[in-house]
């Protein structure tokens, strides 16, 4: 029995209509425990694929074993939040635009599903219980307890997929003190498929279920402070936060439904901007542009720093002027790869060097 004299059956289906009815499409329950991939995170991180997210080294202990963070921790509440809202409907682009990560179209999803959780550990608290709230900021390795729960599978990619949301949800998880009864896993349906696999522009899936960060995109174009390797920028494309390609790829998108969540519709300044536009940003309109968004965490050096690379990738000579202007920037990692894109387009288009001589074959 919780301390409101119910029993934990019923606490729990109070608890997940209450999930529901908050605007989460999935509430499911973990026991509280070591992680079942830990000895494979940690190999993880001797083998380096985390790259420089050295977040991921400093919180080892407490992502394998929860119970490091909240002592007393019995239950882990997973929740799963639909972001799917189709594509946005754009006109024909003046000029090259860029491919932003769907999740990041719309309002930053931290904000919004924080203020849920907050809500849920009222629910809880009102039972007695002690709670640890996360959304994607906390250490702990959120897609094993979401598999242990069922709310989806390990696909090959390493994304957990529903078979209902498909691969568009976002994850968030309740610690609590309280014991409620655990829900099942449901069985791996990925079967002999590996198109995820086969979709990695960069190859960052070097087998199933593991992953390079170093080669993956969304780790280039967002976790990454410095310059993009050489070697790896023409492989990156259009693409300015994030990458889809391999959830794109899943055969189970086909049943993905469009989310009850008006604030995850595309904002004006993710959908149809040229991306030469963006150059202009300054770092006030930058903020004020993406206030509301996750782009921000990326700071206006790394957004448009990833803005060159896709230029030099699909830029044309008329972007070569915004790029000029761009490459005598004052931070020096844009003005970097502005003048490598700069390059690019010359070479591909067979145009002169411009008479400012800013770019003579320069590879910084």
């Amino acid at each position: 029995m919780t301390d409101r004299g119910i029993s934990r059956t019923e606490l729990k289906h109070r608890l997940v209509s209450f999930a529901r009815e908050i605007g989460f499409d999935s509430c499911r329950i973990a026991a509280c425990g070591s992680a079942p991939h830990a000895d494979a995170f940690r190999d993880w991180l001797n083998e380096c694929g985390h790259g420089e997210m050295g977040y991921m080294e400093r919180g080892e202990g407490k992502r394998c074993d929860p119970r490091k963070i909240l002592p007393d921790a019995r239950s882990i509440v997973v929740l799963a939040l639909n972001y799917f809202h189709g594509d946005p409907q754009a006109g024909d682009p003046p000029a090259a635009t860029g491919r932003i990560a769907r999740y990041a179209w719309g309002d930053d999803y931290h904000d919004l599903i924080a203020s849920k959780l907050d809500k849920i550990d009222k629910f809880l608290r009102e039972s007695g219980g002690r709670q640890k709230c996360y959304v994607d900021t906390g250490p702990v390795l959120e897609r094993d307890y979401a598999a242990q729960a069922g709310i989806g599978w390990h696909g090959k990619s390493t994304m957990l997929i529903d078979e209902h949301l498909g691969t568009w949800f976002f994850l968030a998880e309740v610690l609590t003190t309280l014991e409620l009864p655990p829900d099942e896993p449901v069985p791996d349906r990925c079967g002999t498929c590996e198109r995820c696999i086969k979709a990695c522009p960069t190859g960052a899936i070097t087998a199933p279920h593991r992953l390079d960060a170093r080669r993956c995109i969304s780790y280039l174009t967002i976790e990454l402070k410095g310059s993009i390797p050489l070697n790896l920028r023409p492989l990156i494309g259009d693409r300015i936060f994030g990458c889809d390609d391999c959830l794109d790829a899943c055969p189970w998108n086909r049943f993905a439904q469009v989310s009850r969540e008006a604030a995850f519709f595309a904002h004006p300044s993710t959908v149809g901007i040229a991306l030469r536009d963006y150059l202009s940003l300054s770092d006030e309109r930058f903020r004020e542009l993406f206030r509301n968004s996750p782009i921000k965490r990326i700071k206006r050096r790394g957004f448009l720093r990833n803005v060159c690379v896709a230029l030099g990738n699909v830029g044309d000579p008329s972007d070569l002027a915004a790029l000029e202007r761009a490459a005598t920037d004052a931070e020096p990692l844009i003005a970097e790869h502005a003048k490598w894109a700069i390059h690019q387009i010359r070479s591909r288009h067979g145009t002169s060097p411009d008479k400012t001589g800013l770019i003579r074959g320069d590879r910084n």
